[in-house]
């Protein structure tokens, strides 16, 4: 019998199911120095935007627990003792040569020891992240090859994925829909909260409305 759902990030189908596709990815979850991330939400004050990109990174690290291996790549000390708490691996951003060889090199630390394991980053900021909904995605990955999930504006890049035997090869940045889609990837299809990334109040209401993770809720509790 099926799990119910409560929240963001709680079970909802047979944990053996989540328990499978754990065994066979690994997932990389950059995260910004808290004083310099989510500018766009200083309009809630300076204490409740670092509160509220936390409990975003927490919440997806969270979810991705369940279905995956994850490794935050993070030159903050209070997400990196806050993440590792919930039971991530933890590492600093040792290439320190901007975000994409950070997680190029997150996910080859994932492999160093196991070679055939699925490698995916996963954006720090999606609040209404489901586990079954990521679970979904990584299973509908290509053997062999790459697929990456567009975000809710349509130009971004909110998962990249690559399975066992593909390299990661990851172009976030401007237009990043359209540079993975020229690597070679495949867009995938994924519910609204793999794509519901946030960036500016109005982006943390739609969230809201999909439904949000025990921690962005506490954290937004009475910002609107």
């Amino acid at each position: 019998m099926g799990w119910s759902l409560a929240a963001p990030g709680t079970a909802v189908e047979e944990p053996a199911r989540l328990l499978q596709v754990a065994s066979s990815w690994g997932v990389v979850v950059p995260v910004k120095r808290l004083e310099l991330a989510k500018s766009r939400l200083a309009s809630y004050g300076d204490a409740n935007r670092r509160s509220l990109a936390l409990a975003f990174a927490a919440d997806v690290v969270v979810a991705a627990l369940q279905v995956a291996t994850v490794l935050v790549v993070t030159d903050d000390p209070v997400a990196a003792h806050t993440l590792a708490d919930l039971g991530a691996l933890v590492v600093p951003d040792d290439p320190d040569a901007g975000l994409n060889p950070a997680l190029a090199h997150g996910a080859d630390l994932l492999r160093e020891h196991h070679p055939l394991l699925g490698v995916a980053t996963l954006s720090a900021d999606l609040p209404a992240l489901r586990a079954e909904d990521l679970a979904a995605v990584l299973q509908s990955v290509p053997h062999g090859m790459r697929g990456f999930v567009t975000d809710t504006t349509g130009t971004g890049t909110t998962l990249l994925a690559a399975a066992a035997g593909a390299e990661l090869l990851p172009a976030f940045g401007l237009h990043s829909r359209a540079a993975h889609l020229a690597s070679g990837a495949s867009e995938l299809v994924a519910a609204d909260g793999l794509r519901r990334d946030v960036d500016t109040p109005d982006d943390l209401a739609a969230a809201a409305a999909l439904g949000l993770g025990r921690h962005s809720l506490d954290a937004s509790r009475g910002l609107w």
